[in-house]
């Protein structure tokens, strides 16, 4: 009776043959057959017509006579011809004898069973599909102890990783070398593990060994029980948007640059304009009282008074220069042949202890600058560098041609620019020094040792020619100081284009006040100067210039003389016209240095004429 009211279930008995010899509540329910309607019939017309043609209802019993039992699922028909899902069981039923007397058959209608299986097997295939679909995440699940278990196609792309590169591996080989050797990817894990989820930005690395900055995320995976089974693991490329902040926080940095720097230039100026009005006064008031001086003392006390204002008036120049209302004179100018000009002056601003290196590009082109306030903004860098290595080192002055993207250097447009860069290695600074740098009377020296107004006249000169200063340091590595101009057009038309080309020559003397006074006397003649201060450094100006038309040389100098410099400038190129100068009647003295043959001798004292009388001479 038990069995017969039963409900939920179809229970059944079946003869050997497959024939119904019972037929419960639950088996009418669910296959809508009365008891008088099947009993006697073959338990096979419950079957779908697929599998009654491919003998399933057959094999079934055949499995439970032998086996015992036979367990399955699959489609069933009720009598109205529809289809439901069906777990069946069919036990064999044996007599005390072990003859087969017949089969107990309980069948459960399970379609809406079936339905949430398919429907979740359809929503995980979805979800698979999407997930294998993205490309724009890394996508992949990690192991309890972190080795990778699937990929999707943005992980290959991101990655480089194919599915069957990594699948097995751990994950820690997508991180950097540093970030391992410090642990990062267990601390990921486990504080994913304690907390339930790790969310963190860093370098990753790809399989070609390149590197790009990743958003990553790692959630830990558990089950029913909260014990957990793994890591579901997101990352994301996002190297163009971190450069694309970062180009926009330095714009932000190098604007709020420009307008504080143009401010204190607003006031600088105008404090340097009314302090000029006040010395003009004050230096012609001294010429005054110097005419009306009545003894020594008095004219000393004057005299300290007059170089007390024209220091005054050097400082008031360098705030103007800084504040751009210095009047300048730009002209288009090969900067390698300003520099090579200004070359010895620029090493006497250095010291023994201090290797100083020219390094000019081949090539570059010409630039719109006031040669004089670039001559002066050239020797404040060379000192500045000269004052970070008081323990020795090097001193570099370079020139190069670079193409800048927009705001690449501080606001500077897209273009070309020509770069001079002085570079020491030194004890560099720190950032915040640098960022402080230009400003007027900022400086880290002692007290008495500069006013702090060399770096602003650089600067000052430079955004007046068009350009930027760029600052590169590190501590105690050493800095970079890069002047960046802009570039002339190959067939830019200008005065200076239209000036005739002025013969060069070099000037070598050992003491510093002949060599300017020289230098100066060849200008006035119409001459292009290039000057050193020693033979060695000569030769170098010689091999960078091969079109020095003309050399005039001290003769007694340390390291190599005059008369070594002149045949071995002869030597170099054969073109070039020597002119020695001395003191002594006969400076050729040691046979070691050669003789005299070949070169025009010029005895010192001379004057101007003497000097063009040599110079016609030589032809020059």
């Amino acid at each position: 009776m038990f069995v017969s009211a039963v409900t939920d279930y179809a229970i059944y008995m079946l003869s050997p043959e497959g024939n119904v010899v019972s037929w419960n509540a639950g088996a009418q329910r669910f296959k809508g057959y009365t008891a008088d309607e099947i009993i006697g019939q073959h338990f096979s017309r419950f079957y779908t017509e697929e599998d009654r043609a491919a003998g399933v209802p057959w094999r079934a019993l055949e499995i439970a006579q032998t086996t015992g039992k036979f367990e399955a699922e699959g489609w069933r028909m009720r009598k109205d011809g529809t289809r439901f899902w069906a777990s069946v069981v069919i036990d064999a039923i044996r007599d005390a004898g072990g003859e087969l007397v017949g089969f107990a058959k309980i069948t459960r209608d399970i379609t809406e069973k079936k339905a949430a299986q398919e429907a979740l097997r359809e929503s995980e295939e979805r979800f698979r599909m999407l997930v294998q679909g993205v490309t724009d995440y890394a996508i992949y699940m990690l192991s309890p102890t972190g080795l990778v278990t699937n990929w999707n196609a943005g992980a290959r792309r991101i990655k480089g990783y194919e599915h069957d590169d990594v699948i097995g591996t751990h994950f820690s080989r997508f991180y950097t070398e540093e970030d391992r050797a410090t642990g990062l990817p267990g601390r990921a894990l486990q504080q994913a593990s304690d907390q339930g989820r790790f969310e963190a930005e860093g370098w990753r690395v790809r399989k070609d060994g390149t590197r790009f900055w990743a958003h990553v995320v790692i959630d830990a995976i558990r089950n029913d029980l909260g014990h957990l089974v793994g890591f579901a693991k997101i990352t994301r490329d996002i190297t163009e948007r971190r450069l694309a902040a970062q180009a926009l926080e330095q714009a932000r940095e190098a604007l709020f640059q420009s307008q504080k720097l143009e401010a204190i230039g607003k006031l600088t100026g105008g404090v340097a304009h009314d302090f000029n009005n006040l010395l003009n006064v004050v230096t012609n008031g001294l010429s005054m009282l110097r005419d009306r001086a009545r003894d020594g003392a008095e004219l000393r006390v004057i005299n300290a008074m007059d170089k007390a204002a024209q220091r005054g008036a050097a400082l008031t120049q360098q705030l103007l220069s800084f504040a751009r209302r210095q009047p300048i004179k730009p002209q288009a100018r090969d900067i390698n042949r300003v520099i090579t000009s200004f070359e010895a002056v620029l090493r006497r601003g250095s010291r023994n202890t201090i290797h100083f290196d020219v390094a000019l590009a081949p090539r570059v082109s010409q630039i719109l600058v006031d040669t004089a306030q670039f001559e002066t903004a050239l020797l404040n860098l060379v000192v500045n560098a000269r004052d970070a290595t008081p323990d020795g080192g090097r001193i570099t002055v370079a020139t190069s041609e670079v193409q800048l993207g927009d705001r690449q250097v501080g606001i500077l447009p897209a273009g070309r620019y020509v770069v001079v860069s002085v570079q020491d290695t030194g004890s560099g600074m720190p950032p915040d020094v640098v960022n402080r740098a230009v400003e007027p009377f900022f400086t880290t020296k002692e007290i008495g040792k500069g006013t702090g107004l060399g770096l602003s006249q650089v600067y000052g000169m430079v955004q007046q020619s068009g350009g930027d200063l760029e600052i590169r340091s590190t501590l105690g590595e050493g800095t970079t100081m890069s002047l960046y101009f802009p570039a002339l057009a190959a067939d830019c038309e200008c005065d200076a284009a239209q000036e005739p080309v002025a013969e060069k020559v070099l000037i070598v003397d050992d003491q510093p006040d002949v060599l300017e006074v020289t230098s100066e006397l060849f200008r006035t003649l119409g001459f292009e100067v290039f000057s050193a201060n020693c033979g060695e450094d000569a030769v170098e100006v010689l091999r960078r210039t091969p079109d020095i038309r003309l050399l005039l040389s001290d003769v007694v100098m340390p390291g190599m003389s005059g008369i070594q410099l002149g045949h071995k400038a002869q030597e170099m190129l054969p073109h070039i016209k020597v002119i020695l100068a001395s003191g002594y009647a006969n400076p050729a003295l040691d046979r070691d240095e050669g003789s005299l043959d070949g070169f025009q001798f010029l005895p010192k004292p001379y004057r101007v004429g003497d000097l063009v009388k040599k110079l016609r001479a030589v032809g020059s």
